[in-house]
């Protein structure tokens, strides 16, 4: 397919402001609009800037669409991309995938059913791409994540696990190559009335141990990430995105300057329009969304 794809945004916040320019100045995209009921006003805003429109109502958002952005707070995930896969549209949802895993679930199978795109955003995997770190060929012996920042009200409708120790845990996924075994975990409820600190020692098959700590109410901003492999150690700072490397293996220590680590939600968009127009696989797919949601629920003892 060489057409341009049309894509429309669900909300108009922070996230769907920034998606709009990526969609406005992406070559192979028709931005068509975004609709946001609870603030119409940004709606407006953003199309005034970036063209399309800001629709009145959902419906006629889906029929302006071939495909949706998802970037509403995380408690509508599921009822708004369920919506645009039950009308036959390509969805790229924010992360977490949903709140529960059963309507995760119902996502992925309403994708395969349609035969549509469903991609969950878990921007670090880009980073991460650019590092090198999905070519080494071993599997870790064990991995230390910390994700902190001071409180903000952004995210709160979700538990601080859903909202960002869901990357890291994406990435344990992933690099385990296997679904958890055991989830030891801590939490502490905050200003926001719901979880803001998590700890967790989740153990894999063959004997993996990863350790991570996530939280919103910390004093310093912190995101690394420390990989014991049996030849040597890899330490990444995704924050001020430095990396170093103790492995035999040719990682990249200039990862900084790669496009994809540059701009991960640039990258994230790229995939989701080359996933539609050019038939790849999209890095991140809504099965993998639903195992590092299942995870975040075990640690937050949901399930």
């Amino acid at each position: 397919m060489s057409h341009k794809i049309r894509i429309c945004i669900s909300g108009a916040g922070v996230f769907g402001s920034h998606h709009a320019a990526k969609l406005a100045a992406h070559p192979r995209v028709e931005f068509a609009g975004v609709y946001d009921p609870e603030h119409p006003e940004r709606a407006q805003a953003l199309v005034a800037e970036h063209g399309g429109t800001a629709f009145a109502t959902r419906e006629q958002m889906i029929a302006a669409a071939d495909a949706l952005i998802v970037a509403s707070p995380a408690s509508v995930h599921f009822r708004q991309a369920m919506d645009a896969l039950e009308h036959g549209l390509h969805v790229l949802v924010e992360k977490p995938l949903a709140t529960r895993i059963e309507d995760a679930r119902k996502m992925v199978a309403k994708a395969e059913k349609e035969g549509v795109i469903l991609q969950v955003g878990h921007q670090e995997r880009f980073v991460s791409g650019a590092i090198g770190l999905f070519d080494i060929p071993e599997r870790p012996v064990s991995i230390e994540a910390r994700r902190l920042a001071p409180y903000s009200a952004r995210g709160t409708d979700v538990s601080v696990t859903l909202d960002l120790m869901t990357h890291d845990l994406d990435l344990m996924n992933l690099l385990a190559g296997d679904e958890a075994d055991e989830v030891q975990s801590n939490t502490i409820t905050g200003p926001s009335g719901g979880i803001d600190d998590a700890r967790a020692v989740i153990t894999y098959p063959g004997g993996m141990r990863a350790t991570v700590h996530a939280s919103r109410v910390a004093k310093d901003r912190q995101r690394n990430m420390r990989i014991e492999y049996p030849s040597g150690v890899v330490e990444i700072d995704f924050f001020n995105r430095s990396l170093v490397n103790g492995t035999p293996f040719a990682l990249n220590s200039r990862f900084a300057d790669e496009p994809e680590a540059q701009d991960c939600l640039g990258a994230e968009v790229n995939a989701f329009v080359r996933g539609i127009l050019d038939g790849e696989s999209v890095p991140v797919c809504g099965v993998a969304g639903a195992r590092a949601l299942a995870l975040a629920l075990r640690v937050d003892k949901v399930a």
